[in-house]
């Protein structure tokens, strides 16, 4: 489902949105805690499904705003360009609405093992011996995507 965007023609299809989301190197992910107050961390993801995965440490900050409020909104910035006689700048950008929720067992060893031929794509073995090692550490989300609206100037 797309957001109603202020300038039509900037406007990007669902598909075009959807592969911006999967190659982007990294996403905003902003939560809000119980007063309100916004915040927004950039972190590494994956794309499964119809759905975000990204991992931290068991405990933090955007975890105590999850726990108080699972709606989230992540942002994703493509490749960008200031064109500086146009006063303008040539981007492109994504951004999801869903809900968080953390997953476990099987779902947890999926969302992990999705990073890997994203980020280490030479070292997927070594890569299974640290999320092995590191799997008591580390908390895996999934943030369901309820919609998704994407904007370029190309």
């Amino acid at each position: 489902m797309h957001h109603k965007l202020r300038r039509q023609e900037r406007g990007i299809t669902e598909s075009e949105a959807r592969e911006l989301l999967e190659r982007g190197e990294y996403g905003i992910l902003s939560t809000c805690d119980t007063a309100g107050q916004p915040y927004g961390i950039p972190l590494s993801y994956c794309v499964i499904d119809n759905a975000i995965y990204f991992h931290c440490a068991v405990e933090g900050h955007k975890l105590k705003n999850l726990a108080a409020n699972s709606r989230v909104s992540f942002c994703v910035v493509g490749t960008t360009e200031v064109l500086p006689d146009k006063f303008a700048t040539r981007y492109e950008s994504v951004v999801v609405s869903g809900k968080a929720t953390e997953v476990f067992d099987r779902e947890k060893q999926l969302g992990l093992e999705g990073l890997l031929p994203k980020y280490s794509a030479g070292f997927v073995a070594e890569g299974l011996d640290y999320i092995n090692a590191a799997s008591e550490e580390t908390r895996v989300f999934k943030i369901s995507i309820d919609t998704i609206c994407g904007k370029a100037r190309r």
